[in-house]
């Protein structure tokens, strides 16, 4: 609970910049749009190196609260430099050190939860933190407009106020969460024996189940196509004015919130590989609605949103807790910054081919083609959970 209560802050300080980014670089600094694009890019892409790097510390040095607390530091530092970077490539700078600071501090943080819960539970521990932090990405936006509200569109207000949540949610790592051990992790963590980073490596992919998680990713990565797009088009589809298209994330993070728990549950109950499938088959339906004559109507665009969080709400939280049993305890962080790389790096390749493709095909004609690969895919994967369940 808390780590949740320490996402929950830093997720509210995160949201509060992201929602400002397109106004603020756009209108503010003056920045492209073509441009703004290649930021968005890049701040996006950004952790996906740190978080191997952040769960390899955090095993070798065996000290995870302290390597996650430096990635909300560093984050947190970010927000503040904010304030002095005044031409859009030097907020670029400044957004990639952010992610980077997110990236080194997701496995740690992860790994802190999975050692912290049973293993029969993780779904529902994974659940409850990722509601956690989806309700901090809710109040976000929200606090945002409220500060440049009061401060009469002040954004270095917004950037202050943001400091300061992610200031807190340090402050609340550091006091208050504690390493959890089990008794088998513990004997471990009292070896001295250092583990060259080659033999870790080694010894995660001969993990049983490790290497074939990551390819489950892999594969369902590389067809998802990114939520950017998917309210892009829902924007073209139902005409909707620019100044109510953040509403679009919020309704899919409020989906997120409200199903993130029960499935996570559900997942420990009946095999989280499974739930994992049914996720990505929740987003298959909704690139299904998003094709059909009647995607214009805004019943089928809550629907969609309803089934974007419950893609998440299966899948985020869910695949943390398949992969939380299977590494060893003294590389617990290592191996769930490999899953999550392994996703993060199919699901950028997938962003660039959907843009590609849209570029070609239409929009209409990129859905459609990511519709039939995340539906064979999903075939492949099924093959695969078969013949390992778990």
């Amino acid at each position: 609970m808390t780590l949740g209560a320490v996402s929950l802050v830093t997720d509210v300080s995160a949201e509060m910049v992201t929602a400002l980014l397109p106004l603020y670089l756009v209108v503010g600094l003056g920045m492209s749009p073509l441009a703004f694009g290649a930021l968005d890019g890049l701040y996006q892409g950004a952790s996906v190196l740190s978080r191997l790097v952040g769960g390899h510390l955090a095993d070798r040095a065996r000290r995870r609260k302290l390597v996650a607390g430096t990635g909300y530091a560093l984050s947190a530092g970010c927000k503040l430099a904010l304030l002095a970077a005044t031409t859009p490539w030097a907020v670029g700078a400044v957004l990639a050190a952010d992610r980077t600071g997110k990236g080194l501090r997701t496995a740690p943080r992860d790994a802190l939860i999975s050692l912290s819960s049973p293993d029969d539970e993780q779904g529902r521990a994974f659940g409850v933190h990722r509601a956690m932090d989806t309700t901090g990405a809710l109040l976000g936006p929200l606090v945002a407009v409220a500060v440049l509200w009061a401060a009469h569109d002040g954004y270095d207000a917004v950037f202050v106020v943001s400091f300061c949540a992610a200031a807190l949610g340090v402050v609340l790592l550091m006091l208050f969460v504690r390493e959890h051990s089990t008794e088998r992790s513990a004997a471990l963590e009292r070896s001295r024996q250092p583990r060259r980073q080659r033999d870790a490596l080694r010894t995660l992919l001969r993990t049983a189940g490790l290497p074939r998680l990551c390819l489950i990713a892999g594969l369902l990565g590389v067809v998802t196509v990114s939520d950017s797009f998917l309210y892009l088009l829902l924007q073209r589809r139902l005409d909707l004015p620019a100044p109510y298209f953040p509403l679009l994330p919020v309704g899919a993070a409020a989906g997120f919130l409200l199903l993130a728990v029960p499935l996570g549950r559900l997942a420990d109950r009946i095999g989280r590989r499974l739930v994992f499938l049914a996720g990505h088959g929740a987003l298959l339906t909704a690139y299904a609605l998003l094709l059909t004559p009647w995607a214009g109507g805004p019943i089928t665009a809550a629907f969609v949103l309803i089934l974007l969080g419950a893609f998440y709400a299966a899948t985020d939280g869910v695949l943390m807790a398949a992969a939380g049993p299977l590494p060893p305890p003294e590389l617990k962080a290592s191996g769930l910054a490999l899953v999550q790389t392994a996703g993060a790096l199919a699901r950028f390749a997938g962003s660039l081919l959907f843009g590609a493709a849209w570029m070609y095909l239409g929009p209409d004609g990129a859905l459609t083609a990511a519709a039939a690969g995340l539906a064979l895919a999903l075939a492949v994967v099924a093959i695969l959970h078969r013949r390992s369940p778990a």
